[in-house]
């Protein structure tokens, strides 16, 4: 399976958790529970590499969020608005259309545990996060178009450096041969013939500078 459906189970599932825990016995371990999450948070990104940390962090924040609001009132909590935070997290964090799955799961946990004798309007701050979803996903998308140009431009600059470094080394080594070719002649002067040869190698080394100078045109 493709990492954007494992990773929308996997938030799936945790919404599912999220909703389900304050309704058992652990609720009452609320603070200590989201205590133990940011320890496995903060050591996670120490011993595991980032893509992974990155899950692990999307995991934590949705169980931590979700934890808080489902304890102080569901959709009347004065916390409801960390949701909004956590679509736009999530789409930065891991693939942009994690966005979309996570706010319809949230809808449709909110609807099936609104209780019967609640009014629908409660649900207008649950369906607010509808609307923003859109500009959640186009604000991951720009996000991960940007990263991906920066390593493009990355891998270009070290290619460009490797060339260069290549470039130098040719060039030294032409313009020494060129020189220990002049050496040679001068050592071994006794005319017009000698003298030819050395200016020819002074107008190949004046030729090779020229050539590195107009970029290897």
């Amino acid at each position: 399976m493709s990492p954007e459906i494992i990773h929308s189970l996997i938030l799936i599932l945790c919404i599912c958790f999220g909703f389900v825990f304050p309704k058992t016995s652990l609720a009452q371990y609320d603070l200590q529970i989201i205590t133990i999450l940011f320890i496995i948070l903060f050591v996670g990104r120490k011993l595991i590499n980032t893509n992974k940390s990155r899950l692990i962090e999307s995991v934590i924040f949705t169980l931590v969020i979700l934890f808080v609001i489902n304890t102080t009132g569901e959709l009347a909590s004065p916390f409801f608005f960390l949701l909004y935070f956590l679509i736009f997290s999530l789409a930065l964090l891991l693939e942009p259309i994690i966005s979309v799955t996570t706010s319809l799961a949230l809808i449709l946990f909110f609807v099936i545990t609104l209780p019967s004798t609640e009014p629908i309007q409660r649900l207008i701050p649950a369906f607010a996060l509808a609307f923003l979803t859109p500009f959640a996903l186009f604000m991951g998308k720009e996000y991960k178009e940007a990263q991906n140009s920066n390593i493009k431009v990355q891998k270009l600059e070290t290619k460009l450096g490797t060339s260069k470094e290549d470039t130098y080394l040719f060039l030294s080594l032409m313009i020494k041969n060129h020189l220990q070719s002049m050496n040679q002649a001068i050592d071994n002067f006794i005319g017009d013939h000698e003298l030819l040869t050395i200016r020819k190698h002074i107008r190949n080394i004046e030729h090779l500078i020229e050539k590195f100078e107009n970029g290897g045109k």
